[in-house]
């Protein structure tokens, strides 16, 4: 039998939940719009062809065998693969450093975070720009710091063989800066009562760091980590502005998703783009959900 005081409880409970539904309500539209919605666009897109008038035409998995048989696609998923390892762990690493020597409390820290969190609110064309006319091979001033050497600096940007690589050191600097403000925060959520209950048991600053510090900042660095990952996999502008559709050394940078954006907007082959996004896609939840699968071995709760 209902009383009147769980009649009330239930009304209560109605309208929180209620509430709770047209609180959350804009975010969901937002992502039906801007996430869900593009994503069965591109689905759809990826089974059919397009003309040059804009007549679609249902062509089945006809862009998936092309994308299947592409050699350009292995090429880029390398590229992609090297650039995205080697930039998550050059990026990680160094801001990990870098969040543990000012987590000590040396003088100027609040001035070297912000230099050193400065490449994240620097537009993308600003430092492509900045970073060109450092790498350019005849004035550029990398070549005439190993010229005052005798050094004959290579041709970054336009080298094959260097031109991957320099890039990947953009990524790296333009990283770091949200990766160390991250780790940041991780450190100085470690109570202090551990770090003076290793001291009074003998252990030195390696040994803290290694056995205290490392495993309470894992479930910062497993959230670093799986964002630097997908952020590497969609990296698209420092090689557009850097490289170019045009440039030289295009072949040994070109990523999935710039093969993705030359395929859609400049040879206008929408349906086969939109099955190498997919590809993108599948890649990234696949790497993504392995993370969240190993996480269960190495980051620590507790």
């Amino acid at each position: 039998m209902l009383t009147p005081a769980t009649t009330r409880k239930d009304r209560y409970d109605r309208q929180e939940v209620l509430w709770g539904y047209l609180l959350i309500g804009p975010t969901l539209l937002g992502i039906s719009l801007f996430a869900l919605w593009p994503l069965v666009q591109s689905v759809y897109l990826s089974f059919t062809s397009w003309g040059v008038f804009g007549q679609v035409q249902w062509v089945g998995g006809e862009n998936y065998a092309r994308l299947l048989a592409d050699p350009e696609v292995y090429a880029t998923l390398r590229n992609t693969i090297i650039l995205a390892v080697t930039s998550v762990v050059g990026s990680v690493l160094i801001a990990t450093l870098l969040a543990v020597l000012l987590n000590v409390g040396v003088r100027g820290t609040s001035v070297y975070r912000v230099l050193l969190f400065l490449p994240v609110v620097t537009m993308p064309a600003a430092s492509a720009m900045v970073w060109k006319w450092l790498y350019n091979s005849d004035f550029g001033l990398l070549n005439s710091m190993l010229a005052n050497f005798g050094i004959i600096g290579p041709a970054w940007i336009t080298d094959k063989a260097f031109a991957l690589w320099s890039v990947a050191i953009v990524c790296i600097w333009n990283e770091i800066g949200i990766s160390m403000i991250i780790l940041l925060a991780g450190l100085q959520g470690v109570p202090r009562s551990l770090h003076e209950a290793a001291h009074l048991d003998g252990a030195g600053p390696v040994a803290t760091f290694f056995y205290v510090t490392l495993p309470l900042l894992t479930p910062t660095l497993f959230f670093v980590t799986v964002t630097s990952i997908i952020s590497a996999f969609q990296m698209f502008d420092i090689i557009y502005l850097m490289i170019g559709p045009e440039g030289y050394a295009l072949e040994s940078t070109q990523t999935l998703i710039f093969l993705f954006y030359e395929q859609g907007f400049i040879h206008g082959s929408k349906g086969y783009a939109a099955a190498i996004v997919l590809l993108l896609f599948l890649i990234i939840a696949l790497v993504t959900a392995f993370q969240f699968w190993l996480q269960k071995r190495w980051v620590h709760y507790e």
